[in-house]
C-alpha cells in the first residue's frame, strides 16, 4: 500500500471517529440531562474524550506520514505513539472529573432518582453506532499498520460495553434499584482508566522498540533464506516505528564468494524482505562468512 492510499484511508477512518463521537456526545449529554441519567452524562464526557483522542490520533498520523530527512533518517513514525500517550493524559483527567461527581452521590448522600426511559433508548442507539464505527476503524488501523488509529479504535470499543451497562442501569432503576445508575457511571470510569493503561502500555512498548510479534521475525528470516546463496541468518534486529519498521540482519554466505558477489546477494535480500514483509521499509544487511558469525564483510 503506497503512502497516498494509506493517508487517504487513515484520514477517512479518523473523520468517521470524530464525526460519530461528536454526534453521540451531544445527544448523550442532552438526553442524560433531560432524563436524569448520571451514567449517560458520564458517557457523554467519555465520548467527548474520544473526540479529543481521535483528534490527537489524527495529528500523530499526519506527522508520522512525513518522509525521512537529514535530521530524521528513519522518518517520523514514532510520532503516532507519542500522540497516543498524550491521549492517556486526557483519559485520566476525564476519569478524575467523573469521580468527583460520583463521590458526592455515592458517599455524600446525593439524591438518587430513576432516569427517564429515553436514556435506555439512547443507550441502544449508542451500542449500534459505536459497534459500527469501531469495527471499521479497527479494520483500517490494522490494514494500514497505524498504531494511533488502532489505539483509538480500541479505546472507543469500550463505549459499546458502557452503553450496554447504561441500558441495564436505566431498566434496573425502574425496577427499584436507582443506585444502579451511579454505579454504572463508576463502572464507566473504571473502563476509562483501564483503557488509559492499555493505550499507555502499547505506545510505550512501541517507543522503546518492542518487537510486534515473533511471527514478524520468522517472516523476515524466511524472506532472507529464500535468496539463493544465503545459508543462514543471525542477529536480526527490528526497529519498530509505528506504521513501519526497519531491520538489521546478518546473513551467512560461502567464504569463497567475492565482495562483489556477496554485495549482490545482500541487495537481493534487502529487496526480498521489503517486498515480502509489508511492515518493513528499510533493511540493513550485513554479510558474514558461513559458520563464522563474528566475521563479516562490512
Amino acid at each position: 500500500m503506497d503512502a497516498s492510499e494509506r493517508e487517504k484511508r487513515g484520514r477517512n477512518a479518523i473523520i468517521v471517529g470524530i464525526s460519530g463521537n461528536a454526534v453521540l456526545a451531544i445527544f448523550n449529554f442532552i438526553v442524560g440531562t433531560l432524563s436524569g441519567s448520571t451514567a449517560l452524562i458520564a458517557e457523554s464526557a467519555h465520548t467527548f474524550a474520544d473526540i479529543l483522542d481521535s483528534s490527537i490520533a489524527f495529528v500523530g498520523f499526519k506527522i508520522g506520514l512525513k518522509p525521512p530527512d537529514t535530521e530524521h533518517p528513519y522518518g517520523y513514525g514514532r510520532a503516532e505513539s507519542l500522540t497516543g500517550l498524550i491521549s492517556v493524559i486526557f483519559l485520566i483527567f476525564i476519569a478524575y472529573e467523573l469521580l468527583l461527581d460520583l463521590y458526592s452521590k455515592l458517599l455524600l448522600g446525593g439524591a438518587l432518582t430513576p432516569p427517564n426511559l429515553t436514556a435506555a433508548l439512547m443507550a441502544l442507539i449508542g451500542i449500534v453506532v459505536n459497534y459500527t464505527m469501531t469495527t471499521y476503524m479497527a479494520r483500517v488501523g490494522s490494514e494500514i499498520n497505524s498504531p494511533a488509529i488502532t489505539s483509538d479504535a480500541k479505546h472507543q470499543r469500550v463505549d459499546i460495553f458502557t452503553c450496554i451497562a447504561i441500558f441495564v442501569a436505566v431498566i434496573g432503576s425502574h425496577l427499584g434499584l436507582p443506585i444502579l445508575d451511579p454505579l454504572v457511571a463508576l463502572f464507566i470510569v473504571a473502563l476509562v482508566l483501564r483503557t488509559a493503561f492499555e493505550v499507555a502500555r502499547d505506545n510505550i512498548n512501541n517507543i522503546i522498540g518492542k518487537i510486534p510479534s515473533e511471527h514478524l521475525l520468522q517472516n523476515i528470516e524466511a524472506a532472507a533464506l529464500s535468496v539463493e546463496g544465503v545459508s543462514g541468518t543471525h542477529s536480526i534486529k527490528i526497529n519498530y516505528l509505528g506504521p513501519y519498521a526497519t531491520v538489521d540482519i546478518h546473513i551467512e554466505v560461502e567464504p569463497n564468494l567475492s565482495i562483489i558477489e556477496a554485495h549482490k546477494i545482500s541487495i537481493q535480500v534487502e529487496k526480498r524482505i521489503i517486498s515480502q514483509v509489508e511492515l518493513v521499509t528499510i533493511v540493513n544487511v550485513h554479510v558474514c562468512i558461513t559458520g563464522e558469525k563474528g566475521v563479516c564483510f562490512d
